[in-house]
């Protein structure tokens, strides 16, 4: 395909996949898109060994790795500074929340080591870390999730000859990014799953477009926000991005890591059943709906803490959920939820990773075919 992102990244077609499941990247880059490994919550270690996998495993094909290494965050300019206690009132919150559906609170302390990933990815030094693990792989994209990319982030990838790439959910946000000398902007709509902003995809990419062309840049955009089939990445293509970024769309892919119990509510949710909330990592993210986003946005629920120290409230507790709605425990599943965006709606069958990317092909070129057939001869 004549897009800049395949010429960029060495890709057949401008559809890329985060996903923290390696087995996903694999079967995606494999398949002519792009893999791109989710690594915000991983320890160095951790990452080397999940890269060191996917090296043997994706025969060659180009793949990314995404952080998170936000402008803003409680402690960030602090390199010594421990996290903050977490307050009484959030605790008991949570313990009384998942007691009344019968989940009992049990040990809601995250292990030292990931607890201190939370808080280290996210700064500049900690983040660096990270990158020295990544760029000691074959990798052919580093991403940004929220903010501009560190310095240092921006100098490896001119060093390496790596694209660095950046989410954006606003104009002024994304000519930010061109001015910092970011290669790829994400534009990311409020359908988004994970974090994501207010505006919705159809006015932020047209919106996004015309603003770079503005100031005469010719940063390649890859649209994101509620994307699962090829026809959206048809449409978003029309309004000007070069290619997609997606995620939810690979939750329920045979590959994926995601919990059996939520993976069936997403197949069976429609675009309504997810909720954008603060109460999972402190900043603004779409994720299922359920109990216990709904609990968080009641009138009297605390109000969620900063990011990192949300999830430090949230993901001990999610993940005793996860684990006993598995082995059934109904109110767990209940409470049961992750992060997936408004095309949830669209997701209504299970198939492997690069069947999806098949789809988006073919669908892709049956959006085009049919475009085309409005112009008269």
């Amino acid at each position: 395909m004549q897009s800049p992102i395949c010429a960029m990244l060495d890709i057949e077609f401008p559809l890329l996949a985060f996903s923290h499941c390696r087995d996903v990247v694999v079967a995606v880059s494999k398949a002519g898109g792009m893999g791109v490994f989710g690594a915000a919550s991983l320890p160095p270690e951790r990452l080397e060994e999940e890269l060191a996998w996917i090296d043997a495993h994706i025969g060659g094909r180009p793949y990314g790795v995404d952080l998170i290494v936000p402008n803003s965050f409680a402690g960030k300019g602090d390199a010594n500074a421990a996290l903050p206690a977490i307050p009484d009132e959030h605790k008991a919150f949570v313990a009384d929340l998942l007691e009344k559906h019968g989940v009992g609170d049990g040990d809601l302390a995250l292990p030292a080591a990931t607890r201190s990933s939370l808080g280290d990815n996210m700064r500049e030094d900690g983040a660096a870390k990270l990158l020295e693990v990544a760029f000691r792989h074959p990798i052919k994209l580093i991403a940004n999730a929220l903010g501009v990319p560190p310095p240092l982030m921006l100098e490896l990838g001119k060093r390496h000859n790596v694209p660095v790439a950046a989410l954006v959910g606003t104009r002024d946000h994304a000519l930010t990014q061109v001015r910092a000398g970011v290669d790829i902007l994400v534009v990311a709509g409020g359908e988004a799953g994970g974090h994501c902003g207010e505006v919705a995809t159809m006015v932020l990419v047209p919106e996004v477009a015309a603003a770079v062309a503005a100031v005469g840049a010719n940063t390649p955009i890859l649209a994101a926000g509620g994307i699962v089939t090829g026809r959206q990445m048809a449409a978003a293509m029309a309004m000007g991005a070069h290619g997609a970024w997606t995620g939810s769309v690979w939750l329920t892919t045979a590959e994926a890591e995601t919990n059996p119990v939520v993976k069936a509510k997403m197949l069976g949710a429609t675009s309504r059943d997810t909720v954008r909330s603060k109460s999972r990592t402190g900043k603004p993210s779409r994720q299922l709906r359920s109990p216990w986003t709904d609990a968080w946005e009641a009138e009297g629920a605390p109000k969620p803490l900063p990011m990192p120290l949300q999830s430090l409230v949230s993901e001990p507790a999610l993940r005793r959920v996860d684990k006993l709605s598995e082995g059934g425990h109904e109110g767990a599943k209940a409470l049961a939820t992750y992060w997936v965006g408004q095309g949830v709606g669209l997701m209504n069958e299970a198939m492997g990773a690069g069947q999806v990317v098949q789809e988006f092909k073919t669908d892709w070129i049956a959006a085009c075919e049919r475009l085309n057939g409005f112009i008269g001869e």
